[in-house]
């Protein structure tokens, strides 16, 4: 079987750098993942090396090759990581939720108009994308505006904690709403609440489709520096012809240039210096 193309050691080099997969630059408290975040632009929550992209828990770490222990609970990185999480979602200054194919992620509030654009749901489309389930939750959330997981379960009526979850996941994947705080006392339990409370602005901004394809593109390359065949796609949650169409547009501006079908890197001596 012929290899597939490989990352060189000047593009990782770079990645250690933008993605904090290095010692000296390890994110330890609130505010070092807010700006990390917002440098990256987006970023998953608990993934390690075994997935491309820039990851909180690989920036707790600071290593390239951190792989979270089976036992969760006695990893010391995972639960700072943890922790980080919850601040990060009380604090309000970054979009959480499960987004794309149930993708956990972290977005600088730049990147919630692109990200929006091609998975958010507009009012008019919910009664016929959203199930029963979803629409009955939203319905008591756009009335109380933010509540607990076990009071929004009683209040819709939607008390099979599989259908509830399964719900909470389309209003999620769909930007219609998000965590906005954590609580573990009597018992865990997130409240919720709607995204457009906390980012007005970037989720009522209007951005065509093609517009988000391509900036996604960007904020991932300025990072990666270079995107493999169907690296994009995996980080994103974009199909694979999509990602590449907007590789292809940031070749077209002179941002990217590809150096062969489906690798593109980015422009500039501050990749390869």
């Amino acid at each position: 079987m012929r290899a597939g193309p490989q990352i060189p050691d000047e593009i990782e080099d770079y990645r250690d750098a933008r993605w904090r997969r290095e010692a000296t630059q390890q994110v330890d408290n609130a505010y070092a993942a807010e700006r990390f975040i917002e440098e990256v632009g987006f970023a998953a929550c608990m993934t390690d090396v075994r997935r491309p992209g820039p990851s909180l828990y690989v920036a707790v770490c600071g290593r390239r090759d951190a792989v979270m222990s089976r036992n969760v609970q006695k990893d010391p990185e995972a639960s700072l990581t943890w922790v980080l999480k919850d601040e990060l979602i009380k604090r309000g200054k970054v979009y959480y939720a499960k987004l794309a194919k149930g993708k956990a992620m972290f977005l600088a509030p730049r990147m919630i108009p692109y990200f929006h654009a091609l998975w958010g749901m507009r009012r008019a489309e919910e009664k016929r994308q959203l199930s029963k389930a979803a629409q009955a939750i939203l319905r008591v959330l756009r009335r109380e505006w933010e509540m607990a997981t076990i009071d929004l379960r009683q209040d819709s009526g939607v008390k099979d904690r599989a259908k509830f979850n399964r719900a909470m996941d389309e209003l999620q994947a769909a930007m219609i709403v998000i965590p906005s705080e954590v609580c573990y006392l009597p018992k865990f339990t997130y409240i919720w609440t709607l995204g457009v409370g906390r980012f007005p602005d970037a989720l009522r901004k209007r951005v065509s489709r093609d517009t988000g394809v391509r900036e996604i593109a960007r904020c991932f390359l300025d990072g990666a520096g270079m995107t493999l065949p169907g690296e994009l796609a995996r980080v994103t949650g974009l199909s694979r012809p999509e990602a590449g169409l907007g590789n292809r547009a940031l070749v077209a501006e002179g941002y990217a240039t590809m150096r062969v079908p489906g690798v593109y890197q980015l422009t500039g001596p501050s990749v390869s210096s």
